[in-house]
């Protein structure tokens, strides 16, 4: 079996097809964003610039030469590109574990296609293996774990860590997620909850996943 960064970089070479000169894009946070922006940056193709959702994937986007575009200044883009931590067969995703899970909330909401990478690893029948990264303002911190915990949820901090936004972060083990919209909706109404790693009401359009074998192969929903 291949690495998992080689089918990392397979699913982000694979995803440059999607990309259309002169085009502005969103790009996501995480090791499998990263190899997109290293591909992207060698690939030749001209952006008239790339809306960022992280710090870190902004300073990366500017390494690689391309135009950065301040979140906060465009009402929508054209494409964006992010990995996950889960997939299920209907592409609603799991995502959050490198703590940017707002921002690319955001960027998903605004862009007209959302393009998801990721290695087969990633796949899943189910979501909720991977724990569900939740942003909180610090005020609700024990409000919100109180909540989670009625709910089934076993919450924990995650230590040393503050987003980009200046808030905490918990992950969260043991909700329910046998219907993930209606855990979104729950989940949106704690007061407190800046956002969390739940995309199902906004799921991904398309799915490029680097393979074991080599290659990459491209997944739409099973509607």
């Amino acid at each position: 079996m291949r690495d998992l960064q080689a089918m990392k970089d397979e699913a982000a070479r694979a995803a440059l097809a999607h990309v259309s000169e002169g085009a502005v894009i969103g790009v996501g946070t995480g090791s499998t964003a990263e190899a997109f922006v290293r591909a992207l940056g060698r690939s030749g193709i001209s952006l008239a610039g790339a809306v960022p959702s992280s710090l870190v994937t902004g300073r990366m986007l500017a390494e690689a030469g391309i135009p950065v575009i301040e979140p906060g200044t465009v009402c929508g883009v054209s494409l964006y590109v992010d990995g996950a931590d889960e997939a299920d067969p209907m592409l609603r995703l799991i995502k959050g574990g490198g703590g940017a899970l707002v921002r690319e909330k955001i960027a998903a909401a605004m862009a007209e296609r959302f393009l998801c990478i990721v290695d087969e690893t990633k796949l899943v029948p189910e979501l909720g293996s991977f724990p569900l990264a939740i942003e909180v303002l610090g005020p609700a911190l024990a409000s919100v774990e109180c909540h989670l915990c009625v709910m089934g949820g076993k919450p924990r901090l995650r230590p040393g860590f503050v987003s980009d936004n200046g808030n905490r972060i918990i992950d969260v083990t043991g909700l329910d997620l046998a219907v993930p919209e209606e855990l979104e909706a729950v989940l949106d109404a704690i007061p407190g909850v800046v956002g969390h790693g739940l995309f199902s009401r906004r799921p991904a359009d398309l799915l490029v996943v680097g393979l074991a074998s080599g290659g990459a192969r491209e997944i739409t929903a099973a509607r």
